[in-house]
C-alpha cells in the first residue's frame, strides 16, 4: 500500500497578469504524477516582501495529497516555475511564479534544497491567511496559525473576492 501525504504548496506571482498565472498553476498542480489536490484558498492581493520597487503579488495556497517524496515533489514545483518563465535575478525579486513547499505532512526536513516546515512561513501573512483557511487547525512550533498571524503587526493582505474556485 502507497502512503499519501498531505502537502502545502505557496502560491505567489507578480508578473504577467499574476491572478492569470496563479489560477493556471493551480490546474497545472491538479495534474502532479502521483498526486491529488485536496484543497485550494481563495486568492490574495500582497504587498511585496524585500525591494517594494515591484507590483503586488497575488497570492493562494493549494493541499495535495501526494505519494511523490518531498525532493520529487520540490523537482516537480520547480518545473512548473520554469514552464511559466520563472527567472531568480535577485532574492524576493518579482517574478512569473512562485512556488514554495510549505509542509509535507508532518516532516521536519532540513535538506540543502528544501527546508520543510518553510523557513520564513511563520512570518507571512500571505501564507498563513490562506493555509489557514485550508485547515485552522494547522499548527506551527506547536501554535496554531491565529497565533502566528497575531504577532504581524501589518499583515498587508486582502482576499481577493472571487465568482467561483481558482
Amino acid at each position: 500500500m502507497t502512503t499519501l501525504s498531505l502537502a502545502y504548496i505557496g502560491l505567489g506571482s507578480n508578473l504577467e497578469n499574476p491572478i492569470t498565472q496563479v489560477r493556471q498553476a493551480i490546474s497545472e498542480l491538479a495534474t502532479l504524477p502521483l498526486s491529488q489536490m485536496h484543497g485550494t484558498s481563495s486568492l490574495y492581493a500582497s504587498r511585496p516582501v524585500g525591494p517594494q520597487d515591484q507590483p503586488d503579488f497575488i497570492n493562494a495556497v493549494v493541499a495535495l495529497k501526494t505519494q511523490l517524496s518531498p525532493l520529487a515533489l520540490l523537482d516537480q514545483l520547480q518545473g512548473l516555475e520554469q514552464r511559466h518563465r520563472r527567472q531568480r535575478e535577485r532574492p524576493w525579486g518579482p517574478r512569473t511564479l512562485d512556488l514554495d513547499l510549505l509542509l509535507y505532512g508532518q516532516e521536519a526536513i532540513s535538506h540543502p534544497r528544501l527546508s520543510v516546515p518553510h523557513p520564513h512561513m511563520q512570518a507571512r501573512a500571505f501564507v498563513l491567511a490562506p493555509l489557514a483557511e485550508l485547515d485552522a487547525s494547522l499548527t506551527l512550533n506547536q501554535q496554531p496559525l491565529s497565533h502566528w498571524l497575531g504577532q504581524i503587526p501589518d499583515p498587508g493582505i486582502q482576499r481577493l473576492v472571487e465568482d467561483g474556485p481558482g
